[in-house]
């Protein structure tokens, strides 16, 4: 495996969290929420890590030569080597649940809605652009091809992956909703916001589950 790089609050401690962000724009748009998740744990006395998946962020690997499997490969290594007891998921991140550690899965969310969002975009800047394309079509180059949605240049077997997967039913990770966090979901504002009382509320389910453990 290749070095990736990894955002850690790390002093030891017995309780460690490996942290599965979202993914491409939800990625983006839930960063800082999800490291102030991650910093009010460190005050409850846990480490966790949150990597770069393999071609995003700091990674120097190409994204178009990643598929799922070298994703929850590269995850199922983040977690021994951080010797993780918990895992908490952030949507499209559940995705690649080892499935081996309990923890949470935060709104998961399945392949096709990821792609449904990014397919959506195009379609909409290239109408704004005057060119015409349809999901159809762009669905059918993704999958024999690869496809460039916003700003992330997919593989086909990536995206052909993605279109497939949905997260497992046989789990060891207890679901939070949006509703349990209150407030709107973060992933479909325009742009990327924060919001300390969502931060708060999230990190108290964490904390409390493990510290109950």
């Amino acid at each position: 495996m290749v070095d990736e790089c990894a955002l850690t609050f790390e002093t030891g401690r017995d309780k460690r969290l490996l942290v599965l962000p979202a993914w491409f724009d939800e990625a983006n748009k839930l960063r800082r929420t999800t490291v102030e998740v991650m910093h009010r744990l460190d005050l409850s006395g846990i480490d966790s890590f949150l990597p770069d998946l393999p071609g995003c962020n700091e990674s120097l690997q190409p994204l178009e030569t990643q598929t799922l499997a070298s994703w929850r490969t590269a995850a199922k290594v983040a977690a021994d080597h951080f010797q993780a007891t918990h895992i908490l998921a952030v949507r499209a991140g559940a995705l690649l649940d080892p499935g081996t550690l309990p923890g949470w899965r935060y709104a998961p969310s399945g392949g096709r809605q990821v792609l449904r969002a990014m397919i959506r975009a195009r379609t909409i800047a290239a109408k704004e652009a005057g060119r015409e394309e349809t999901t159809a079509s762009l669905q059918e180059r993704g999958r024999a091809e690869g496809i460039e949605l916003a700003g992330w240049n997919l593989g086909s077997a990536l995206f052909a992956d993605i279109e497939q997967a949905a997260p497992p039913n046989d789990t060891p990770l207890a679901d939070i909703t949006q509703a349990d966090i209150g407030g709107g979901a973060l992933w479909l504002r325009a742009e990327p916001d924060e919001d300390p009382e969502q931060a708060d509320a999230l990190a108290a389910i964490v904390a409390i589950g493990m510290n109950a453990q």
